[in-house]
């Protein structure tokens, strides 16, 4: 296989599983699939990034975010709703 094949086979991976992050955080559903709110949210969150709170805002959903993964990894379906 070519290089230029491995690396968008990795690109296209790394996309699916950013994908199905959104899914999973149940973004999608909430709200009901409006590519404009999950942009200015991501972009939101961007700002925050940006901003004198970033260490802040990475703490705090970096916590959250372990926290469903912990929960998901024990088998709670429902972990993230319940964040």
């Amino acid at each position: 296989m070519r290089t230029w094949q491995v690396e968008r086979r990795k690109r296209t991976r790394h996309l699916i599983e950013l994908g199905g992050l959104v899914i999973k955080s149940r973004i999608v559903d909430l709200t009901n699939d409006d590519r404009a709110t999950i942009l200015g949210a991501l972009l939101w969150m961007a700002e925050k990034l940006k901003s004198d709170e970033r260490d802040r805002a990475l703490a705090l959903w970096a916590g959250k975010g372990k926290q469903a993964f912990e929960m998901e990894r024990k088998g709670d379906a429902h972990a993230i709703a319940r964040l």
